[in-house]
């Protein structure tokens, strides 16, 4: 039980903290040019209408910036299952559900994971690649610069997972962390 409970405050905690970073004044993109901060907005748009993310609809479209700079869209991996991550690299939850990921992807090939970093909430600009570096993560960590993708598929929370089928449609949300055997059973179903 307390176990619960410790979780429950973090999630609030992380999340609480997540508001008021996506509030600050300060624009992580201040010393841009105007031609690389529309470029950064073009890279992390929306591609597919103005539809929300919701269990037994199909997911939303999007490009986002991997670490090595390469656009990659969701509608990239059709055919195959994928866990939609959305993280960020102060957020105790995530923190604790990584290593499980990475456990996971290893032992699945089969499903992709995308883990889409929530970059505008970040302390600062290296945080996610020393992360991601730190754990020794090797599936898609994506850029999100501006927010609009965690705002589209409602990631207010962090983390909030998407289960997505190999025909693009979402078969569960998951608000809070998983661990490898959770990953295991929500994506098993799936052929």
């Amino acid at each position: 039980m307390k176990k619960k409970v410790f979780l429950a405050a973090a999630v609030l905690l992380a999340s609480a903290i997540l508001l008021m970073a996506l509030k600050k004044p300060d624009d992580p993109d201040k010393n841009k040019t105007a031609g690389e901060r529309q470029e950064t907005a073009v890279k992390a748009q929306p591609l597919s209408g103005g539809a929300e993310a919701k269990e037994g609809e199909k997911a939303p479209d999007f490009a986002l910036t991997n670490l090595s700079g390469q656009t990659v869209k969701l509608s990239d991996f059709k055919g195959k299952t994928v866990i939609l991550n959305f993280w960020a690299s102060w957020c105790p939850p995530c923190k604790a559900e990584m290593p499980d990921m990475q456990k996971f992807y290893e032992k699945n090939q089969d499903v992709e994971i995308l883990a889409v970093n929530l970059t505008n909430a970040e302390t600062n600009e290296n945080a996610p690649l020393n992360f991601v570096k730190k754990n020794g993560l090797t599936f898609q960590i994506l850029y999100d610069l501006n927010g609009s993708v965690s705002s589209r598929y409602k990631a207010f929370t962090i983390p909030t997972s998407y289960i997505i089928d190999f025909k693009g449609i979402i078969t569960h949300k998951i608000i809070g962390p998983m661990d490898e055997k959770t990953m295991a059973e929500l994506t098993a179903d799936i052929e």
